[in-house]
């Protein structure tokens, strides 16, 4: 008879959420089991901000999450604030830093927040298992718990471990970046217990364009400019770069979170400046002087010789002077709103994010439950709620798994 490994809660996943919820839901004893089936826990974490981990953002509010319930994630947010990491974060020494738009992150690496995770994790207890693949979850309503396999790969050998647990949190992350263990199977597991999914797509993800605007980008990969981008009733003004594939940068991957295929996104090149005021001016005060002289005191050259060959090739050997009031407002108008259609965004492949996800109305806002399904959770990405770039989405990991813990520990389990 093979032997089965009772636990009190299991997790689905040791990202940020999953090894979070874990360690505070072991707090007054509870038998926690995290199941990883990448190689190693974190990866995600690992790979964020340039491997020193945008941990948190000091600017964090609901109005910097996308979800078809705007008023979902106020709860859990209020529940467990930046702060409240942030004191977990420098009690256990970690230096960080504040960078622009309230954005923190790790001064030394992201494998100081992996660290502390599993320190914490070790503190109270936690079984952590990697290469472990769940499958055949039921629950039994006779004895109110979970059973599951579990396909464990090692070095030596691979083996099935049958689990039971009295409460399950599903926190295996979503669709984006594959390679670090992204995948659907917190939706199949939603599917399975009769929860929607809302329509998923990539977010925070570069976009790629099948016109002439991809030679442009090939053209000046590598260059970058801050600009305001916008695109249905949203604007952003950060960096945005040329990539040998598209258009990507900050201010893409914030705006790519409100395009659908078909849209537009209008760039503002001088987001700081009126260039019609500006434009005019040179024309009094250097009337000899071209064009392409002057925009280039304020952007690239690279960038200025292709937009020449876009809105004024016709124009380009004339003097400022020679400029009519009226073609300097034209050319104003279209360097303020320089309007292309995407083809499509990079995917999922290298988006930070995957956009929807579980439809919330099925889950309590308080504590991450099921409503009308007995201990069984769902935290962090796989919900439907997508944070801004910036750190908002590990916020919401934190906090969410918190909420799902607190949840938990009312429970006598």
């Amino acid at each position: 008879m093979v032997e089965i490994s009772k636990y009190d809660v299991v997790i689905l996943g040791g990202g940020a959420g999953g090894l979070f919820c874990a360690f505070e839901t072991a707090k007054n004893g509870n038998k926690v089991l995290v199941l990883e089936k990448a190689n190693k826990v974190g990866k995600k974490i690992l790979m964020s901000g340039g491997g020193r981990c945008n941990f948190t953002n000091l600017e964090v509010n609901p109005d910097n999450f996308i979800s078809k319930n705007k008023h979902f994630s106020k709860s859990a947010l209020s529940g467990y604030k930046p702060q409240d990491f942030i004191d977990l974060v420098e009690s256990h020494g970690i230096e960080y830093e504040e960078r622009k738009h309230g954005q923190l992150f790790c001064i030394n690496s992201a494998k100081d927040i992996v660290k502390m995770l599993l320190d914490e994790c070790n503190k109270v207890g936690v079984t952590i298992i990697t290469n472990a693949s769940p499958s055949n979850i039921n629950f039994s309503n006779e004895d109110n718990v979970y059973s599951l396999n579990a396909e464990v790969k090692t070095k030596s050998n691979n083996y099935t471990m049958k689990i039971s647990s009295k409460a399950l949190v599903v926190a295996t992350g979503a669709l984006s970046v594959p390679t670090l263990g992204g995948s659907g199977y917190g939706y199949e597991l939603a599917k399975q217990f009769n929860l929607d999914v809302i329509d998923l797509h990539a977010g925070l993800v570069p976009f790629m364009f099948s016109d002439h605007i991809k030679n442009i980008c090939e053209k000046l990969s590598g260059v970058s400019q801050t600009i305001s981008v916008s695109c249905n009733n949203k604007t952003f003004t950060e960096d945005m770069l040329f990539t040998h594939r598209g258009l990507s940068g900050p201010a893409i991957l914030q705006i790519s979170n409100y395009w659908s295929l078909g849209d537009e996104i209008s760039i503002n090149l001088f987001p700081k400046i009126d260039v019609e005021a500006f434009i005019k001016d040179s024309k009094k005060n250097t009337p000899k002087q071209k064009l392409k002289t002057i925009i280039s005191s304020k952007l690239p050259n690279a960038i200025v010789d292709e937009l020449e060959h876009i809105f004024w090739p016709d124009f380009a050997d004339l003097r400022l002077g020679e400029w009519s009031n009226n073609q300097i407002e034209t050319l104003s108008k279209n360097l303020h709103a320089w309007n292309i259609k995407p083809s499509s965004t990079e995917g999922y492949r290298t988006a930070e994010v995957t956009l929807c996800g579980i439809d919330t109305k099925y889950i309590s806002s308080k504590t991450m439950e099921v409503i009308g399904q007995k201990d069984l959770y769902f935290i962090g990405e796989v919900l439907d709620v997508t944070g801004h770039l910036g750190g908002y989405n590990f916020q919401w990991a934190w906090s969410s798994a918190y909420a799902a813990a607190q949840g938990l520990l009312t429970k006598d389990l």
